[in-house]
């Protein structure tokens, strides 16, 4: 396939004019080269028209400043060896003490065989400066190009908050030339493909050289937020008149599971201005009833982990993989400070024997432990059923909403009512003795704002999400503008005193 070398991406990516090279000379490896190495250098900087097979620099993106690192192909294959590595870590490390984010564009079959262990092990250094960028919340973006394979990918790229890959592009661990020399035989096809690790939540997406200055813009624009703190906003008059803990929760409990309610993707849709999925655990796993993306509502950017009504069902319910995937969302959180939705709208996490040996109740505990030692902003929104481990996974954040609508119960009503009566005919009865509807739910400082309905949401379903986004907006810049340490320590004074 046709392939931009370095300098073509990086001028179709940056703003007209705006990029700065911040190479300098290479360097020598300490051993020296031999003459027959230094031939192939020498033919590699004219066949590639660069003096390494790595490009750095910065430029704008859509008036935004970025470093930008790139692999050159066409120079020896885009291997690294010392001196592109020493490249490399120059400019992460420059792009950290500056506070820029930083894009990567690999293109690479790996470690310069010419260089041996050495060069083998500059993978780490590349990896540490990574890490030390990461610390700084500051974002690591990957575009992996066609090829990237090898130690380049299991290292600086697979390293990005986000991570995008080329339309049709060989992205893999062992370079199928590789396997078949020491196999005999040929790697399976369609695998090794950008489509494929999209398709196994490995990468978050599969876009052409074309979007890549569009989608950047877009996703810095949301995770540079935390470091951009918008204005405050007025209070939207988002509360119900009557908010009566004596109403009836049974009835509440119906109108949540109408199947015309709307659920996150309509939340989103319509009152979000910015919304970038992302894609699975990065480690193989994806579930459709966990949706994961970057937002931003109004002026207000965050992290979404929305559980999707309409993608759980007896056959596909919430399993151990949609909370990994959430600890995603929560790490990516943490690292960057950039605040955190969950919006719960589940019927219960999976029960099942593959529930049970994925390790359904060791991620319902792990989600529960890091949500509530989240150092980010959160919100937490019951948008309608909140049932069982699934519902508590994400509840504990800095902030509790719910609609109207809404509950939460440590079991569906009708299992409750089968553990205390012996059968399910009891569990309106139950849900009003348990107090798990909204307005209870505000009354035992469950909850700490209720979001109306008129009288449901199913009915006005555009006019619902439309509240509930401008009710996040002024949550999240609240919380945005508060001070880490004591939004942290009333999250957990609220918890240690809830119900004393």
């Amino acid at each position: 396939m046709a392939r931009l070398n370095a300098h073509e991406l990086v001028d179709i990516v940056v703003d007209d004019g705006s990029f700065v090279s911040w190479d300098t000379a290479p360097v020598m490896p300490a051993g020296g080269i031999s003459e027959e190495y230094a031939a192939e250098l020498a033919a590699a900087r004219e066949k590639s028209g660069v003096d390494e097979a790595i490009i750095t620099g910065e430029g704008m993106i859509e008036g935004r400043r970025v470093a930008i690192v790139a692999g050159e192909f066409r120079f020896l294959a885009g291997s690294i060896g010392v001196s592109a590595a020493q490249r490399l870590v120059e400019a992460i490390e420059r792009a950290t003490l500056e506070g820029l984010p930083l894009l990567a564009g690999p293109a690479s079959g790996g470690t310069r065989m010419q260089e041996g262990t050495i060069a083998f092990l500059s993978m780490v250094k590349i990896t540490n400066a990574v890490m030390a960028h990461r610390r700084a919340a500051l974002p690591y973006l990957v575009y992996l190009r066609h090829p990237t394979t090898g130690g380049v990918f299991a290292s600086w790229g697979s390293m990005g908050h986000v991570t995008v890959a080329e339309a049709g592009s060989l992205i893999g661990f062992l370079g199928p030339r590789v396997y078949e020399a020491i196999y005999g035989e040929k790697f399976p096809e369609n695998v090794q493909t950008g489509e494929n690790l999209h398709k196994h939540g490995i990468i978050d997406a599969v876009i052409g050289p074309e979007r890549i200055q569009t989608t950047v813009a877009r996703v810095l624009d949301v995770l540079m937020g935390a470091k951009e703190i918008p204005l405050r906003v007025a209070d939207p008059d988002t509360r119900p008149e009557v908010v009566d803990p004596n109403s009836d929760a049974w009835e509440a409990i119906t109108r949540s599971r109408n199947p015309e309610r709307p659920g996150v993707r309509d939340l989103l849709r319509t009152a979000a201005n910015t919304v970038l999925p992302l894609n699975g655990t990065g480690q193989g796993e994806k579930d459709p009833g966990l949706l994961l993306a970057l937002a931003k509502f109004g002026s207000a950017p965050c992290i979404i982990l929305g559980q999707d009504r309409f993608r759980q069902d007896s056959r596909a319910p919430l399993g151990p993989a949609a909370l990994r995937e959430a600890r995603r969302g929560m790490r990516l959180a943490a690292e960057l400070n950039l605040p955190l939705v969950t919006v719960i709208d589940t019927p219960g996490a999976a029960l099942s024997k593959s529930a049970e040996e994925g390790g359904i109740a060791g991620e319902i505990a792990r989600s529960l432990a890091d949500l509530a030692n989240l150092d980010a902003p959160s919100v937490s929104l019951i948008l309608g059923e909140g049932s069982g481990g699934g519902a508590l996974a994400l509840i504990p954040a800095d902030r509790v909403l719910s609609a109207e609508n809404g509950w939460l119960s440590p079991l569906p009503p009708e299992g409750a009512s089968a553990i205390v009566h012996r059968t399910t005919e009891r569990a309106p009865e139950m849900a009003q003795s348990q107090g798990v509807h909204a307005p209870m739910l505000k009354e035992t400082g469950v909850v700490n704002r209720i979001i109306a309905e008129h009288p449901d949401a199913s009915q006005e379903p555009l006019d619902f999400v439309s509240r509930v986004g401008a009710t996040l907006e002024y949550e999240l810049i609240e919380l945005m503008r508060e001070p880490s340490d004591r939004r942290l320590a009333r999250r957990m004074e609220r918890y240690r005193t809830l119900g004393i």
